[in-house]
Order: C-alpha cells, then sequence, then structure tokens
C-alpha cells in the first residue's frame, strides 16, 4: 500500500505521476457535476410533466367557473405542446443519457481503469491522509 493512501483500494499505482492522479481526479470531479445536472435534468422532466399534470384540474376549474375559451386555449395551445421542437422532456432526457452521458461516464471509467487500475478516489485519498491528524480522535485513515 502506497503511504500517501489510506488503503489498497485507493493507493496510488506505481508509476502513476502527481499530474495523473491529479488530472483523473478533475475528470472523476467533473463527472460527479455531471451526476448533479442530469439530477437537475430529471428533475425538470419530473417537475415540467407534473406542471403539465396540473393543467387537466386547471382546464375543469376555469369551465365551472364559466372560462371556456380560457380552458379551450389551455387544452389547444398548452396541453400535449412540446417543451422544445420535436421534444416533450422523456426525450430531452433519453437523448442526453444515451450521448452525452454515456461517453461521459464511459471514458471516465476507461481512463480510471488504465491508469488507476481501476481505483476512485485516489487523489482525494491522498488529500485525506495529507489533511488528516494520526492519533487524533476521528482522524482513523479506515473505519
Amino acid at each position: 500500500m502506497d503511504a500517501r493512501s489510506v488503503d489498497e483500494a485507493h493507493a496510488r499505482p506505481d508509476g502513476a505521476s502527481d499530474e495523473l492522479v491529479s488530472a483523473v481526479g478533475t475528470f472523476s470531479e467533473a463527472l460527479e457535476r455531471l451526476e448533479r445536472a442530469r439530477g437537475a435534468l430529471y428533475e425538470f422532466h419530473q417537475l415540467t410533466g407534473g406542471a403539465d399534470g396540473m393543467l387537466d384540474d386547471v382546464v375543469e376549474q376555469l369551465r365551472k367557473a364559466g372560462q371556456e375559451h380560457w380552458a379551450g386555449r389551455i387544452e389547444t395551445e398548452l396541453i400535449g405542446r412540446n417543451v422544445v421542437p420535436g421534444r416533450w422532456t422523456f426525450q430531452i432526457v433519453e437523448e442526453f443519457d444515451d450521448g452525452y452521458y454515456d461517453v461521459f461516464k464511459g471514458l471516465e471509467r476507461e481512463i480510471r481503469d488504465a491508469t488507476m487500475a481501476g481505483r476512485r478516489h485516489v487523489f482525494e485519498a491522498e488529500m485525506k491522509q495529507r489533511r488528516r491528524s494520526p492519533g487524533q480522535p476521528r482522524h482513523d485513515a479506515t473505519p
């Protein structure tokens, strides 16, 4: 085990330079940000779908209030409308997942497998070793 790591699962592979560990760590951090963006995209998908679903109630309430004109406009102009040309949100999510996201995630794994022996968070594990105070409570290297 490399003395700079907290455990074997996060040890720097032989021959991996500081620059390489940093680059792979930054790529992994970028993937973490993309995961958050993906979550926001799914949130957009669900919130938009939920808002669209509420329109049925709006139309019904407007009709009960004698506002047929507005109910009709919502039915014909808004319900069923694409959120971007030709697409509902489920299509946007699918295209993102099958395109950019899959390639990004796949390349991050390939590079990590090829350069870090598949180990995740090598950069962070070394940072943990540098920042912890051995012997202090809650500063253990491993559980």
